[in-house]
């Protein structure tokens, strides 16, 4: 694993098929993408719960993407505490196993 990974102010964004899964700590949220998605390739900006991300797409797999995530409605709908969860969160990686 990446130095990095270990921190523990970092979460890590990936995907999986359609979904997306962000992890911090010990927390896997897992949400639906689309199945256009085929991989994230860079954290942009981080904005406590809001992220600007480049990612590649099956339809031009050799371009690179803008797209937007805004984790705080998931959280709402998940139960989860969005201050209490984002505010450790000092910065957000792509990883892939």
């Amino acid at each position: 694993m990446e130095k990095s990974v270990l921190k523990d102010n970092v979460a890590l964004l990936s995907s999986d098929g359609e979904y997306s899964l962000f992890q911090f700590r010990n927390v896997t949220i897992k949400f639906l993408t689309g199945t256009n998605l085929d991989r994230y390739t860079k954290i942009l900006e981080w904005d406590h719960g809001y992220l600007v991300v480049l990612c590649r797409t099956k339809s031009a797999p050799d371009k690179e993407e803008e797209d937007y995530i805004d984790l705080l409605p998931i959280l709402d709908n998940l139960y989860i505490d969005s201050e209490s969860f984002l505010n450790p969160i000092k910065d957000v990686e792509v990883h892939y196993e």
